[in-house]
């Protein structure tokens, strides 16, 4: 007979006894049982044409011995303790052929958390008629365009035990629209996220995505140089994502590879920017894989780089606390912002943001960015989903797909910028265990961006 599941409680109770078992009193553990849920609407030709649901129980276990030779594992046989007590011998012995780490920086004791999450019910238990509700909105909105993309709803419950006595538990859930519309030569997107279904308008995003395809017919290209842009808050998006993880990760920062200056006006006045995971709606658990509470973390004020995000380690390197950004890829790429906002200006709406362009250019999107010189925040890539030419603050005809080399760092120097007064939440893929994060960003108005050339792509 198949045995009974356990509750998350009391799998990760079960995992740190038979630590305490199997390793001794010394070795050091850090238990973390989630169950995730996964729904995905995907449609294409304006019909939709897959349905799929996941749903899975994982139970990760970081184990270190001997002060610091520590090792990772995870499973899904969460069913009897045969199956553990197998998770647990064979992280120990993994554990005892790894060299001791002489940065280890410990457990850290327990820390209240200053919510349990924001989880949506309704969206965790959103059905298949619920997202095909928010596709057909979509289509119907995009008047007759070929429309293609995706709703996604998703769920994650997680405990966290540990050898030192944590123990805290919190739950979270996300919505994400994201299509396009088509004619023939011109795409439009839309892309929304929000920790409810309910927020997302897929009408007004289906409708969006079609103006823009309308809008981006017969495009011409344009020659390379330098031209002041107005970003929309998809492109901007990039921007955000590639100083988050490049240049305020405080591995970045440890390792030599971030161009941040502490303390100095490197940005323009108006440019503010934080990692503001306990905001209501926020999307992610209230801690962090080692049990940190999250916390909002101030990276930019008024232009002056005053943050960075740190998991423990890079804390302890840094002379610092950390900031609640340990996630199961931190060792290898740093501890991100999971929720980065960069605070509305004054500019207004991206209609006042075009109008003060004497010539230039309005971007939609980004896409394939790969980093150049990361002390630089140089980044290469594409816009994508519509460019416009712009004289005397109006839009005059739409551009093909443009290449770009920038950097994210210069772009944003002082006198450079103006931010716009609406914001708008995108998704995106930074760290940690819901997929996508979400970035709150204005669109921006920069004074230089450099075109290196024009694509057919």
């Amino acid at each position: 007979m198949t045995a009974a599941p356990l509750s998350l409680d009391d799998l990760a109770t079960a995992v740190l006894t038979e630590v305490a078992r199997q390793g001794g009193p010394d070795a050091a553990a850090i238990v973390r049982a989630e169950h995730a849920a996964l729904a995905l609407t995907r449609f294409a030709g304006s019909a939709i044409h897959q349905n799929v649901a996941d749903e899975q129980t994982t139970v990760h276990l970081e184990l270190t011995v001997d002060g610091g030779r520590t090792a990772n594992a995870s499973t899904t046989r969460t069913r009897g303790p045969a199956a553990l007590a197998d998770l647990v011998a064979a992280t120990l012995t993994a554990a005892r052929l790894r060299p001791r780490d002489p940065d280890w920086p410990g457990l850290g004791g327990p820390a209240p958390l200053t919510s349990s999450g924001s989880p949506d019910p309704a969206t965790a238990e959103a059905s298949p008629a619920d997202r095909a509700a928010g596709v057909a909105a979509f289509i119907e909105a995009a008047g007759g365009l070929s429309t293609a993309g995706f709703l996604q709803t998703a769920s994650l419950t997680a405990v966290l035990l540990d050898s030192a006595g944590k123990h805290v538990a919190g739950a979270t859930t996300s919505a994400v629209c994201d299509g396009i519309a088509r004619l023939p030569g011109a795409d439009g997107v839309a892309r929304s996220i929000s920790v409810r279904l309910s927020d997302l308008d897929c009408a007004a995003l289906g409708a969006r995505a079609a103006a823009k395809a309308r809008a981006g017919v017969d495009a011409a290209p344009v020659d390379p140089g330098r031209y002041p842009v107005v970003l929309e808050p998809a492109a901007a998006t990039d921007v955000v994502a590639g100083l988050v993880t490049g240049q305020f990760n405080g591995k970045a920062v440890v390792d030599g590879t971030s161009g941040v200056r502490l303390g100095e006006q490197q940005f323009d006045p108006a440019v503010s920017l934080v990692d503001d995971s306990p905001a209501p709606g926020a999307i992610g658990l209230p801690f962090d894989v080692e049990g940190t509470p999250v916390r909002r973390t101030e990276l930019v004020r008024d232009g002056v780089p005053v943050g960075l995000t740190t998991d423990r380690r890079t804390a302890a390197q840094l002379g610092r606390e950390s900031t609640g950004n340990a996630s199961d890829v931190s060792a290898t790429w740093g501890p991100i912002a999971t929720d980065p906002a960069l605070s509305p200006g004054a500019g207004g709406s991206i209609e006042d943001l075009v109008a003060g362009l004497d010539r230039g250019l309005l971007v939609t999107d980004f896409w394939y960015t790969r980093v150049v010189d990361p002390t630089r925040s140089v980044w290469t890539g594409l816009t994508r989903n519509g460019v416009w030419l712009v004289e005397d603050g109006q839009v005059v005809r739409p551009v093909s797909t443009l290449r770009f080399t920038q950097s994210y760092l210069e772009a944003l120097a002082p006198g450079a910028v103006t931010v716009g007064s609406d914001v708008g939440p995108q998704p995106a893929r930074l760290a940690g265990a819901m997929g996508y994060n979400r970035v709150a960003v204005p669109a921006l108005r920069l004074a230089a961006w450099n075109i290196t050339g024009n694509t057919t792509g």
